[in-house]
């Protein structure tokens, strides 16, 4: 197995649980969590919508998808990370499972079934992420909608013989992203962080990335068909020079 493939989870971990909320990037922004949010309440439809987050983590989204008048159940294999959710205001509203996305089940009747911001990619092999499509499709009911935010791997931007790209570099942080492994389509992130008594690194766990035809294909075999797909949370058209889309599968009726 790859060496990257062996490290630990880190959001298993209390100290980057603690941590995650104080992240600086963009999706942390209230206006990129109010985009989002405003785009799955409307996806998971009607007065008495039902949404389940796999990899729900500290609530970013799960929270205010629920002061929305959506009801929220979340899965999660990391108990720091749920502490930190059940820890907010309004998070008595969600109902959380310590569990794997890929096989734990809390239902059959879901509306909407979403996982966001690259956490598909934590699932570290091509099987466990067909699995999490599989998983997802049980809970839905006829109708319901899966939706993924994920990146689009920008191995074209590389020249031959490189395998670093920069995805943030800013006053207090700098971020690249190492594609170690081609063959299995492996990443890790590599995170300096700028404070006044020093740097602090840090590299992600790897990641594998996946393109956006395989996640098809994977909703496929789940019995899901592709209904939409934008270049962003505003429903920007996707382009092959997107770098991010928002995917949505719906189940058949």
């Amino acid at each position: 197995m790859n060496k990257w493939l062996d490290q630990p989870e880190a959001h298993l971990d209390p100290v980057v649980a603690q941590a995650y909320d104080s992240s600086t990037a963009s999706e942390f922004e209230p206006a990129a969590i109010s985009a989002a949010v405003d785009l799955l309440t409307e996806l998971a439809s009607g007065d008495r919508a039902r949404a389940l987050e796999f990899a729900i983590g500290t609530g970013r989204i799960a929270v205010p998808l629920a002061a929305r008048g959506v009801t929220v159940h979340g899965i999660d294999a990391s108990e720091p990370m749920l502490a930190q959710l059940k820890a907010k205001p309004g998070a008595d509203a969600i109902e959380t499972t310590v569990g794997d996305m890929t096989e734990t089940t809390v239902g059959h009747d879901f509306d909407l079934v979403y996982l966001v911001y690259n956490t598909v990619m934590n699932l570290r092999s091509q099987a466990a992420q067909v699995a999490c499509f599989a998983n997802a499709a049980r809970h839905l009911r006829p109708g319901g909608r899966f939706v993924i935010e994920t990146m689009v791997p920008e191995l074209r931007r590389l020249s031959q013989g490189e395998t670093i790209l920069p995805f943030d570099v800013s006053h207090h942080h700098l971020g690249f992203d190492e594609y170690v492994d081609f063959a299995e389509q492996v990443l890790v992130s590599h995170h300096y962080h700028l404070a006044p008594d020093g740097t602090a690194r840090n590299s992600a766990p790897a990641f594998r990335y996946v393109w956006p035809a395989e996640l098809d294909l994977m909703a496929q075999l789940a019995g899901l068909e592709r209904e939409s797909r934008w270049a962003d949370w505003e429903r920007s058209t996707f382009t092959g020079d997107s770098t991010k889309h928002i995917s949505v599968w719906r189940k058949p009726r």
